[in-house]
């Protein structure tokens, strides 16, 4: 779960990143301060990323960077869309994770035996 879960994170981060040229030139937004609400969301991502193998703090912050990623839409309404994909996938993740990592042990302790 935490390696398809990073792999959200990451992927997401990229989208954020290539919407700052979009906010800059279609909203109208500073260039500086779309890169920098940008670089936040991003690094968010990456942290989150970088710690889901470690524990829930991970799992915190990409469920913090998910509803960054989908406020950003009211200054690019297209990311209301994609943010929602991403966060609809982390949801879909959180929900069944669990369950699919159970089964799998399940069925490692049945092959083992």
């Amino acid at each position: 779960m935490s390696r398809i879960a990073a792999t959200i994170l990451v992927t997401e981060a990229l989208v954020v990143l290539l919407a700052v040229p979009v906010a800059v030139n279609v909203s109208n937004v500073a260039t500086a301060t779309a890169w920098l609400v940008a670089g936040a969301i991003a690094a968010a991502c990456v942290v989150g990323a970088g710690t889901v193998r470690r524990g829930r703090l991970g799992y915190v912050v990409g469920s913090v960077a998910q509803l960054a990623a989908v406020g950003t839409g009211f200054v690019v309404p297209a990311m209301f869309v994609l943010g929602g994909v991403f966060a609809l996938m982390w949801f879909v993740l959180m929900r069944i994770g669990p369950e699919v990592e159970r089964a799998q042990a399940a069925r490692e302790r049945n092959t083992g035996e």
